[in-house]
């Protein structure tokens, strides 16, 4: 099914820069928005409930420009331990 959107230009612009950042073309991002964005499932409670969801949104692989996804998370996990609390 084909259908035609009339978007504001700031709209797009900022669609099709967050598609770039994940090296994705735009209509498969908007696809993958929109897929997301009608669940109405629970929210997941735990790590394994988000990875699940993770998978099935299609969104594992997705990062391509993080070789060392273990060493990444490493990082993010001690940047966020050093962050002040406001």
């Amino acid at each position: 099914m084909s259908v035609v959107l009339e978007l504001p230009p700031e709209l797009e612009t900022q669609l099709s820069e967050e598609a770039a950042r994940l090296r994705l073309p735009l209509a498969e991002y908007a696809v993958r928005l929109l897929a997301t964005g009608r669940t109405s499932g629970p929210k997941p409670n735990n790590g394994a409930e988000l990875l699940a969801y993770w998978q099935s949104a299609g969104l594992i692989g997705t990062r391509t420009d993080i070789p060392d996804a273990q060493g990444h998370s490493r990082i993010l996990r001690q940047q966020a331990e050093k962050r002040e609390r406001s």
